[in-house]
């Protein structure tokens, strides 16, 4: 269970980090409706896994089990709502795609890191 909580705790922070750092290039290098679709495109994902992660400790932490079905639920209403929020920025043009493209992929990237170093920790404490 270690490995997972720091695994988990590593994603949360590289997710803000990451969600800071293109935020603040993407503002001084960028277009604005570019660098909006990277701040509003990382705060919609970011936000996202912080609820699923809370969802998902509530639903599996003894005594309160849920049902999958909630879980599945607030899934949903989630996707939904992102949907629909995306939607707008994109149809009223308050975002570039690409600047949100770039936004929503903090959390695929984290994920990423997270699994690379995890997997360069495992063959260096193998080689040793």
């Amino acid at each position: 269970m270690e490995i997972q909580q720091r695994l988990l705790k590593f994603i949360t922070r590289t997710n803000w980090l990451l969600f800071v750092v293109a935020s603040l290039i993407g503002g001084m290098i960028a277009p604005p409706d570019f660098a909006r679709g990277i701040i509003f495109g990382g705060l919609i994902v970011t936000v996202n896994f912080h609820l699923l992660h809370r969802t998902l400790r509530k639903a599996f932490t003894p005594p309160n089990i849920t049902s999958h079905n909630v879980v599945l639920a607030k899934y949903y209403i989630r996707f939904v709502c992102s949907g629909i929020i995306l939607f707008f920025l994109v149809s009223q043009h308050v975002v570039n795609p690409l600047g949100l493209f770039v936004g929503l992929s903090v959390v695929v990237v984290s994920m990423f890191l997270a699994a690379a170093f995890s997997l360069t920790k495992l063959i260096l404490k193998e080689a040793v």
